[in-house]
């Protein structure tokens, strides 16, 4: 079985530091190619960290900061690459469906290949702009392994956690300068 890249969302984080975060779920790819022949200084804060850190979700066209390894069926595959034919013509000007569908063949065959791992894998991106061309770097996230002793539940324990709060979030007040002249004595 082939295995393409899903979009996660492991906290509500890209709904925040993007300008549309993509569903969980979805299909993804790279997505580099929407910066392409784009003015990276006239770009607002929101495109330059899809920029920077984005993995593009076929069917939202919104950026997850990771993609999940997934096993797919050939007709997954051919739904995904018609899917992102259809925004390539629609969203993205291509000169007509065969065009449209080459380049979502191309774009669907590369994600593919950032999945050369395990399923569940976590894939994460890092792109730079430089001299008119776009640098993608790839990388894999894994579960760290149990250590000896060590219990199932905190092995992969979060640093952060984030909660709603309905109504009035309390009031929190820190003096900085008491903590400098706190830490002199």
């Amino acid at each position: 079985m082939l295995k393409l890249p899903r979009t996660i969302r492991l906290d509500p984080s890209d709904t925040l530091v993007f300008e549309r975060a993509a569903d969980p779920g979805e299909w993804a790819v790279s997505g580099a190619f929407v910066f392409y022949d784009r003015d990276i200084a006239a770009m607002g804060q929101k495109q330059r960290i899809a920029l920077r850190s984005g993995l593009l979700g076929i069917d939202s066209l919104g950026w997850s900061t990771l993609a999940i390894v997934t096993e797919a069926s050939e007709d997954e595959r051919d739904e995904a690459i018609e899917n992102l034919a259809a925004q390539l013509l629609e969203k993205f000007g291509a000169p007509d469906l065969d065009a449209a569908r080459n380049a979502a063949e191309g774009e669907i065959a590369f994600a593919a290949s950032l999945c050369d791992h395990a399923p569940q894998t976590l894939l994460a991106v890092s792109r730079v702009a430089e001299n008119g061309e776009i640098r993608e770097t790839f990388r894999t996230l894994k579960p760290r392994p149990i250590e000896l002793g060590g219990d199932r539940l905190h092995a992969h324990a979060r640093a952060f956690t984030f909660h709603e709060v309905e109504g009035d979030e309390p009031a929190e007040e820190v003096d900085l300068t008491g903590l400098i002249k706190g830490d002199r004595t």
